[in-house]
């Protein structure tokens, strides 16, 4: 191999900032926040909630070191975001999925979603949401219609946002919501403690890995919407996938707008599909719909709101110079 071959240049626009974070720390970071979540849905679940874990994770990690290997790059899961890939997918599955359909799920987050557009950063749409996309569509019955009783292996009829779709009458009382609180309830794993999902969410914004206004957005978004419909407020946040997909899905830096109005937008766009789709459409959850609607308009978002780096110079005045050298 000639010199000029192994002196790689990489070409990227201005501007140019570095920071002491790197993607593993940061991936490291949300890894740490989501072991609460990860060990109550195996404390709540048993082995069956373990087994998606281990099999998502340990997917996604071959499949991408496999893509990379064979289209001859540099292997680079030591960054742990195939890590992280597997983990946000493994909780928005339910306990008890399928392994070889979760290996299927793995393998369309990793190489379709993300490393046919290029990799880590490139990708247009959330890996883990597009796997569970594909296996929601391809798999209903085990992804939306049946779910693990917690502590059990017996499969229940429907969760809350099932039966509030159908028509069922639902009497929330205080120990109701304490239980959707604490997490002992059917659901994916991810979506059914409240009480870690915040944990994470102030953990994660005082480290300044994620920004609140896309979750917040969202979260008040549905809670307006809900609240205009009549319907309970508080039942709406506690259910569902709300909290994890605002917390770790809305939050993706590459799939979501790099400017702070336009994750608000992004946020509230977001909020807005959920509800819809929760009370007007077919689907008990709009989640994972509504962040994939707006993964795809988020370049548009980015376009409209450039951020702007510096000054322009006709700000630069020598009075200004003068206070900010006397400052």
């Amino acid at each position: 191999m000639a010199p000029s071959d192994k002196n790689e240049i990489y070409i990227s626009s201005s501007p140019h900032f570095k920071s002491k974070s790197s993607t593993q720390k940061i991936m490291l970071a949300v890894i740490i926040s989501m072991l609460p979540i990860i060990i109550s849905s195996i404390v709540i679940f048993g082995f069956a909630a373990l087994e998606v874990v281990l099999t998502s994770v340990i997917s996604c990690v071959v499949f991408e070191a496999a893509f990379q290997k064979v289209t001859k790059q540099p292997i680079r899961i030591n960054n742990l975001s195939a890590v992280v890939t597997g983990l946000m997918l493994a909780c928005v599955l339910p306990a008890g999925a399928p392994v070889w359909e979760t290996i299927l799920g793995s393998l369309v987050s990793i190489v379709v979603a993300k490393e046919f557009f290029g990799g880590l950063g490139s990708n247009v749409f959330n890996p883990a949401l597009t796997g569970r996309a594909f296996m929601f569509l391809s798999f209903p019955t085990a992804m939306g219609l049946s779910w693990l009783k917690p502590g059990t292996d017996v499969l229940s009829g429907a969760t809350m946002l099932s039966q509030l779709k159908t028509g069922t009458t639902v009497v929330a009382t205080k120990s109701t919501y304490l239980q959707f609180f604490l997490g002992n309830r059917a659901g994916c794993l991810g979506e059914t403690s409240i009480a870690f999902i915040l944990l994470a969410f102030i953990v994660l914004t005082a480290l300044k890995v994620i920004d609140w206004r896309a979750p917040v957005a969202m979260v008040a978004t549905v809670a307006l919407g809900t609240w205009i419909a009549g319907g309970d407020v508080l039942l709406a946040l506690l259910s569902g996938g709300l909290m994890f997909g605002a917390v770790f899905m809305a939050t993706d830096y590459a799939t979501t707008p790099v400017t702070k109005y336009g994750r608000l937008i992004f946020g509230f766009g977001a909020g807005l599909i959920t509800f819809l789709i929760r009370q007007f459409g077919g689907f008990p959850e709009g989640v994972m719909f509504s962040i994939l609607v707006m993964n795809a308009i988020s370049p548009f978002l980015n376009n409209l709101m450039g951020r702007k780096y510096g000054y322009k110079r006709d700000n630069i005045t020598p009075s200004n110079v003068t206070k900010k050298g006397a400052k």
